[in-house]
């Protein structure tokens, strides 16, 4: 955190059972030196030197650049494409089975899409730049929540057809299945605690919460032969959604 906002800085690595933190830069490390000295916490400069990032064979491009930015993309994509691939299932079965809860889960899926797709530019990147992107996908998600909102009051004092009970509930428990999978990975994932990675956590768990809603309100509107239900989880949808903006835009700060 001390060294947080150095626009020098490329990537910390930490060593903490010895004590040890090795600082990829660019320019001279004087000002590195003094924050790290600031802390008090006994610091020696142990070594210094001059590396070549295009080098293979130099630690910070071998170690960290290849194997956890190659992780990173790998699990980044996957999870994007199953969110697209739901997306288009679940705007295109709500649209047909007049469901307002499958189109409101297919904008959040897209929405997740695209902050994955984001994503993909921070694996990398600084600390700074990470929560730069975090920021990004909170206040785009606020912004599909609020389309969504307007979207939910126009069709409750509309006069609005039944849903098809049956599609909301097979579709809703396939997509409940697919963010499932893509939470698992997420949380294996070793770099589940960088800002970026914790944004897309926070949504896909969004996502489980939403899957779940969509299913109970297709048992309802077939219990009730009313589509209030399905307009109520549609508004609850993206009361989750600006809450888990809120929760982005907190972390990126």
């Amino acid at each position: 955190m001390k060294l947080d906002g150095n626009s020098d800085i490329e990537h910390l690595e930490f060593d903490i059972a010895n004590r040890q933190l090795t600082v990829f830069h660019h320019g001279k490390a004087d000002d590195i030196e003094h924050a790290i000295h600031d802390l008090n916490l006994g610091d020696t400069l142990l070594s210094t030197e001059t590396v070549d990032p295009s080098d293979p064979n130099n630690s910070f491009t071998a170690n960290f650049s290849n194997q956890k930015d190659a992780e990173q993309r790998k699990l980044l994509w996957i999870v994007l494409i199953i969110n697209f691939a739901f997306f288009i299932i679940e705007m295109s079965t709500g649209l047909i089975s007049r469901s307002m809860g499958l189109v409101a889960d297919s904008l959040d899926m897209l929405a997740d899409s695209f902050v994955y797709a984001i994503s993909l530019f921070a694996v990398g990147g600084t600390v700074i730049k990470k929560k730069r992107i975090a920021r990004i996908a909170g206040y785009f998600q606020m912004l599909l929540a609020i389309i969504g909102f307007l979207e939910v009051l126009r069709r409750f004092f509309g006069n609005e057809q039944l849903p098809d009970f049956s599609t909301m509930i097979v579709v809703s428990i396939l997509a409940l299945i697919a963010n499932s999978i893509c939470l698992y990975l997420l949380q294996k994932s070793k770099s589940k605690e960088e800002a970026h990675m914790q944004a897309s956590m926070i949504f896909t768990s969004n996502d489980v919460i939403i899957n779940s809603g969509v299913i109970i309100a297709g048992l309802l509107v077939n219990w009730l032969h009313s589509s209030t239900p399905d307009l109520i989880i549609g508004g609850i949808v993206f009361a989750l959604v600006i809450q888990g903006a809120f929760r982005i835009l907190k972390l990126s700060k």
